[in-house]
């Protein structure tokens, strides 16, 4: 089992800058791709950026490429995710996720709050 906790949400100005962590426990995190997901208000859950575990390869939704950067460090067993430029449309809650290769996104985090005010 893998346990997933996030961390350093907030209320910021647009414009702002905020970092993520998402730190991971019971297992390591090593042999998983993981992944940061959001939900805004009365939207459906979105995949925003993910991290392959193998390479390091990564994914980026088309609204937030050039702005957001998904790191990991498994030395930490931790994922990042460095969001700079904030608009008001990336508030939502944010998700942590991991996947074992072949695998279903099974382990997930609590959520942080990210509210970017106008």
């Amino acid at each position: 089992q893998v346990q997933l906790a996030e961390s350093g949400g907030g209320l910021v100005q647009t414009g702002g800058s905020l970092r993520l962590s998402c730190a991971a426990s019971g297992r390591t995190i090593s042999f998983y791709n993981m992944a940061w997901f959001r939900r805004a208000p009365d939207k459906e859950r979105e995949l925003v950026a993910r991290i392959t575990f193998s390479d390091r390869s990564t994914y980026y939704t088309d609204s937030v490429k050039g702005r957001f950067t998904v790191s990991r460090d498994n030395a930490k067993n931790t994922v990042y995710l460095q969001m700079n430029s904030l608009k008001p449309e990336d508030t939502a809650v944010y998700y942590c996720a991991a996947r074992a290769a072949g695998g279903v996104y099974d382990y997930w985090g609590q959520g942080t709050q990210v509210t970017v005010s106008s």
